[in-house]
């Protein structure tokens, strides 16, 4: 089942199981139930009110292959933006909840630009990590990163970025901001080139902002990302990253906390 089946699948209401092809080790990949609980809450609000900021708290693994349930409910709903909760519930268990602002275009004297996107080689000049059965997880093999930042995980050498270039195996039908959402929690920690062995790590929060008025993005468009360490320390990773288009226009901004048993 590639994305956007899955997308389809869980917006007709009713349970929901995820595939364990889109697993990563006993649980599913984050982007995606993520993206599966946006979708869900993009749905409950008006369509001229795209996604402005989402704070996920990852409260528990969703297990592959088993059904769940998505839930979106408006809290607030003002003149310009509407507040929602969203979460997903599994054998009886709330296992994802997220909380996410949408808002409508406002009239303001305030505009800046984003700072300039970090220069990066092409994607043909960067390494790919490939999908190998029982090595990386499942869900590497529907989307593919590049390697342009830092070192790879468990290489040991550390180094405070990591990230490269990012597209769907499969060219999805559209790019919705529910793509970007998936895209974006796909890379590893940024903190995993720092081990030599392999460790279990988790995102225990993510905080991911979409700016807009947002770039156009075509099926099949790769994106840049870049994630930075703030700090690191006693099982625990903070970072920040940035998404940009081929041509350097700002998409997302992402922070992300995570757990690292090792």
């Amino acid at each position: 089942m590639n994305f956007d089946e899955l997308m389809k699948s869980g917006a007709n209401g009713k349970d929901l199981v995820v595939p364990s092809s889109w697993g990563q080790g006993r649980a599913s990949f984050g982007g995606v139930v993520a993206a599966l609980v946006f979708d869900r809450m993009a749905s409950v609000v008006a369509p001229d009110r795209p996604m402005r900021s989402m704070q996920v708290s990852f409260v528990g693994p969703v297990t592959p292959d088993e059904p769940a349930t998505i839930e979106a409910e408006i809290l607030r709903e003002g003149k310009a933006v509407s507040q929602v909760l969203g979460r997903i519930v599994q054998g009886g268990e709330p296992k994802l909840v997220a909380l996410a602002s949408f808002g409508s275009d406002r009239e303001s004297d305030v505009s800046v630009d984003a700072a300039p996107a970090p220069a990066a080689k092409p994607v043909e000049q960067c390494h790919g990590l490939d999908f190998i059965e029982g090595v990386t997880p499942e869900f590497i093999q529907h989307i593919e990163m590049r390697w342009a930042f830092g070192n790879l995980p468990f290489s040991g050498k550390g180094g405070r970025e990591l990230g490269g270039w990012m597209q769907f195996r499969q060219t999805p039908e559209t790019f919705s901001d529910a793509h970007i959402v998936a895209l974006v929690d796909a890379w590893p920690p940024a903190v995993l080139p720092y081990v030599k062995q392999r460790v279990k790590t988790s995102s225990l929060s993510w905080a991911l902002d979409i700016v807009h008025p947002r770039p156009v993005l075509e099926p099949g468009d790769w994106l840049l990302y870049k994630a930075e360490i703030d700090k690191a320390d006693a099982g625990y990773g903070h970072t920040q990253a940035g998404i940009w288009t081929a041509s350097g226009e700002l998409v997302a901004l992402s922070r992300q906390t995570v757990t690292v048993f090792g």
